[in-house]
């Protein structure tokens, strides 16, 4: 019996440990998505960024629909569609997220990818202050230096700019405020990622129509030279979420916590070397002092008095 008890144990964690290598490796893949992404809006960048999240929610429609059909989550669908408030919430997410789109898009275009980099980087810790003032979490010493110098930071930047830097709040709050109220829907996260194109999807069509017959729209501009590069607007945003939301379900939160930092670092370093955006001394400051934030946060994490992640999934 003692045999047998052990070989199920040893079987367990086998089977544990290749779920969570199968989901390290699916969530790393979606940063490493999200980080070249910028890449791909550089390619668009011709095109108006209202344009062009039209067409990422309309091409990720049937990517979205496609994957739900192969994981056989249709009927959690059926249920939500069935369900005011589940769909009044999924409308008012699909709102945010596709603000925060046009806010990246446009940023890419004009040359600000640093500022976009910076946003997702204070991204993590608007999140935990948000969590403190909406749902009354208490934050330990260490977050709450961390979040003073997410907060000193911003205030450097905004001196030396002579205004707050907009782009970096609002990527970071639409963002945070995404990931807080999209918890509230009762589906997993590609049923939910399909509700929010699926309702986004008719505004969307009306708009491209609407561009195409007035001849503003880019899709079949220059002989139809760009609609495979509007098409691809689908799977570049649909697959690294996709591909996020099953990885995320087989990692630790503090290993989410930390992956979360791939994509920005990723972008800042494309935005200086690739780009050839300015990154200045002052600039420097303010990211050491959010690096600085990131790496106390994600410290506190393992080690801080009160962590939430403990050595267990």
């Amino acid at each position: 019996m003692q045999e047998n008890a052990a070989v199920g144990a040893e079987s367990t964690s086998a089977s544990e440990d290749a779920s969570s290598s199968r989901g390290l490796g699916f969530a790393v893949l979606s940063y490493l998505m999200w980080g070249t992404l910028p890449l791909y809006m550089k390619a668009v960048d011709f095109i108006p960024a209202v344009e062009v999240v039209a067409h990422r929610v309309l091409w990720s429609l049937p990517v979205a629909g496609v994957i739900l059909l192969a994981l056989g989550r249709t009927a959690d669908i059926k249920a939500a569609l069935r369900e005011p408030r589940t769909m009044l919430m999924a409308a008012l997410t699909a709102a945010i997220i596709s603000a925060n789109w046009a806010i990246y898009v446009w940023a890419i275009a004009v040359d600000r990818t640093v500022e976009a980099a910076l946003g997702y980087y204070i991204n993590p810790l608007m999140t935990v202050l948000l969590g403190a003032a909406l749902l009354g979490e208490r934050l330990n010493r260490y977050q709450m230096v961390a979040v003073a110098l997410a907060v000193l930071a911003v205030v450097i930047l905004t001196v030396d700019a002579g205004g707050l830097p907009w782009v970096s709040l609002a990527l970071a709050g639409t963002f945070a405020a995404y990931g807080y109220l999209r918890k509230t829907l009762p589906v997993g996260p590609s049923q939910g990622f399909f509700l929010e194109v699926m309702l986004l999807a008719l505004p969307s069509l009306g708009y491209v129509i609407w561009l195409e017959t007035s001849g503003q729209g880019h899709f079949f501009a220059d002989g139809g030279a760009n609609v495979t590069l509007m098409m691809l607007a689908g799977p570049v945003t649909a697959i690294p979420l996709i591909l996020y939301g099953i990885g995320a379900k087989a990692l630790r939160i503090s290993t989410v916590g930390i992956l979360q930092y791939i994509s920005p670092t990723i972008i800042a370093l494309m935005a200086v070397f690739i780009f050839g955006e300015p990154f200045g001394p002052v600039r420097v400051v303010a990211f050491a002092l959010i690096w600085a934030g990131l790496a106390l946060y994600t410290w506190s994490m393992f080690y801080g008095p009160g962590k939430a992640v403990k050595a267990g999934r």
